[in-house]
C-alpha cells in the first residue's frame, strides 16, 4: 500500500475503535457484544471477536476483503462478519454499526415492525423492520436483515438487535442512537394502563420523508 492509502486504513481504524468505544460508553452494547465496520476501498475494516474496545489499539487493525478474506491484522473478525459484508454487497454503505442496545433489543422480541411513534422513523427510511431471529453470525441472519433492510437505513434483529449503515461512521451510530429512542418511546407510551399510543399514518411518515430531503445545512 502507498503512504497515503495506509494513512487512510489508519485513519479509519481510528474512527471504527472510537465509534465502537461509543457504543459501549452509551450503553448500547455490554462487555464485547455488537460490533462496527468501515468500508475504506476494498478493504473492510471490522471489530475483532471478543476484545473489549478499550484495549484495542492501533497495531490491533484487523481488515478483510469483500469476500471475507482477512488481509489486516492477526486478530480473528468478529463472529458478525457475514452480516457486515452483506450490507456492503448488497447496498451503498460505508458503514455499519451492530448494536445490543436495551430498548430496541426488547421491542425486536414483541413486534415484526417498530410502531411508527415518531417521526423520526423516517431518518430510517420508514417503518423499521424486525428480521426474524436466527443464530449470531449466520447467513440465515445476513439473508433475514437483507429483506429487513429493503430501502431502509436500519432494522431489529429479532431477540437479538439493531443494525444501522450510512455513508460515514457518524451517521451510522446517529442512526443507532435514533433507532434506541424510537423503541424508547414507543416502550414507555405503550406502558400506560389503559392507553393505546396513536401512530403516524404512512402518508404522514412518507410527508416527513419529502421534508427531510431539504433539511439541515445546505
Amino acid at each position: 500500500m502507498s503512504g497515503g492509502r495506509n494513512g487512510e486504513i489508519a485513519r479509519g481504524w481510528e474512527a471504527v475503535v472510537a465509534t465502537a468505544r461509543r457504543t459501549a460508553a452509551e450503553g448500547l452494547v455490554v462487555g464485547t457484544s455488537g460490533n462496527v465496520s468501515l468500508r475504506v476501498g476494498d478493504t473492510v475494516l471490522v471489530t475483532p471477536s471478543g476484545v473489549p474496545y478499550d484495549r484495542l489499539r492501533p497495531e490491533d487493525l484487523t481488515g478483510v476483503d469483500p469476500e471475507g478474506n482477512q488481509i489486516l491484522g492477526k486478530l480473528t473478525p468478529t463472529s458478525e462478519l457475514p452480516l457486515h459484508l452483506a450490507i456492503y454487497r448488497n447496498t451503498g454503505a460505508r458503514a455499519v454499526v451492530h448494536t445490543h442496545a436495551v430498548h430496541a433489543t426488547a421491542v425486536s422480541a414483541l413486534v415484526t415492525e417498530v410502531p411508527p411513534i415518531h417521526y423520526a422513523a423516517a431518518l430510517l427510511g420508514g417503518t423499521v423492520r424486525v428480521a426474524p431471529y436466527a443464530r449470531y453470525g449466520t447467513p440465515e441472519l445476513a439473508a433475514n436483515m437483507l429483506a429487513a433492510l429493503r430501502d431502509r437505513t436500519g432494522c431489529l434483529l429479532a431477540n437479538h438487535g439493531t443494525v444501522t449503515h450510512g455513508t460515514t461512521l457518524d451517521q451510522a451510530y446517529d442512526r443507532t442512537a435514533q433507532l434506541e429512542w424510537l423503541c424508547r418511546v414507543w416502550l414507555a407510551a405503550s406502558s400506560v394502563p389503559g392507553r393505546t399510543p396513536a401512530l403516524l399514518t404512512p402518508d404522514q411518515l412518507d410527508a416527513v420523508t419529502r421534508a427531510l430531503e431539504d433539511y439541515g445545512q445546505r
